[in-house]
């Protein structure tokens, strides 16, 4: 490979200021920021209000097909991409001498498997000195977990010895509240910076492709299919009454990263090639710092957890799992046969 070929934007197709259908680049911000925002927040919205009714067998469907379009998407459309791109002949052949992306992505799965151990081994010891048991899968009556839906508050293993015996319960049980809202917070930040990385370098790509048309129709898809996952992830998080502005917030930022990445494309677009040496490593090791962080989101704390430590899941009908896991080998398949395109 030449010097000139892996360096500056000499790889790939010329850069210039022409790009077609400018008009509708534009627009797509608003209509994949409507679509985005809407897929985020739709769950949200129908699991708090009221006036919004929505059957209970829809809320799990959408549960479970948002687990599944998480699981698609860390393959799919990160993992994939980020060989592809740590492979590309454009880029330096240091990088061609051993798999980056899956290292990276291995990284990334036990960075954050170090980072929840040592947050469950923090929670145990504070609530050890509280004298409560901690069972961070759920399966004691009244444990509590950083999972949030599998547990229940725990209840205090000594007799009242005084009159304030019922305040300082309480207390006891605020203090758990706050942390088991902490663990629930801290996963929402996980698997945000991981959707949101994606999100930004698709709203680039979008940006200044040549093939618009056909990847613009199916990343309006793909957003509005992966912000329903992740909303309907963030519906479901019990939180105290002062941090129920978390769901929204996270689905706000969803909403927003693929319009920001696409009105950072269309500025720079001049100078913007996505094929050149520069464009390829960044995209690479953000897709599979991204895909690891999915990857472990998807597997241990959406699918275990849900199903295989989840007591209502282990006491539910063959009908229900069946649906369960149907409604979520869906979403996995719709993210993975979107993949064809984008």
């Amino acid at each position: 490979m030449s010097s000139e070929s892996s360096e500056g934007l000499s790889c790939g197709a010329a850069v210039g200021t022409d790009h077609p259908l400018f008009g509708l680049r534009v627009a797509s911000i608003f209509i994949i920021l409507l679509g985005s925002a809407m897929g985020a927040l739709f769950p949200i919205l129908a699991k708090r209000s009221s006036w919004l009714t929505v059957p209970k067998g829809v809320f799990d469907f959408a549960k479970y097909f948002g687990s599944g379009v998480i699981i698609s998407t860390a393959f799919i459309h990160l993992l994939a991409p980020a060989l592809e791109a740590l492979g590309s002949e454009c880029i330096p052949a240091g990088w061609h001498e051993y798999p980056y992306a899956l290292a990276l992505c291995i990284l990334s799965i036990f960075s954050i498997f170090c980072v929840e151990l040592f947050a469950f081994r923090w929670g145990t010891v504070k609530l050890a000195r509280l004298r409560l048991s901690h069972d961070a899968h759920g399966h004691d009556h009244g444990a509590h977990t950083a999972h949030g839906p599998e547990g229940a508050l725990v209840e205090p293993k000594f007799k009242r010895q005084s009159s304030g015996g019922a305040s300082d319960i309480e207390a006891i049980k605020d203090i758990i509240d706050d942390e088991s809202a902490v663990a629930q917070i801290i996963g929402v930040i996980i698997l945000e910076f991981g959707v949101a990385l994606h999100s930004v370098l698709i709203g680039l790509t979008l940006a200044v492709n040549v093939e618009f048309k056909i990847l613009f129709v199916v990343i309006v898809f793909h957003q509005t299919f992966e912000g329903l996952g992740l909303g309907s992830r963030l519906a479901f998080i019990k939180l105290p009454p002062r941090f129920n502005w978390v769901p929204f917030a996270g689905a706000i930022l969803f909403g927003i990263t693929t319009p920001i990445g696409i009105a950072v494309g269309l500025a720079i677009r001049a100078t913007y090639n996505p094929e050149s040496a520069t464009a390829s490593i960044v995209s690479g090791v953000l897709d599979s710092l991204s895909a690891g962080i999915l990857i472990y989101t998807g597997l241990v704390e959406l699918l275990a957890h849900e199903f295989l430590f989840s007591k209502d899941m282990m006491n539910a009908s063959d009908a229900k799992v069946a649906y369960s896991v149907g409604s979520m080998l869906l979403g996995s398949a719709t993210m993975a046969i979107l993949g064809k395109w984008a």
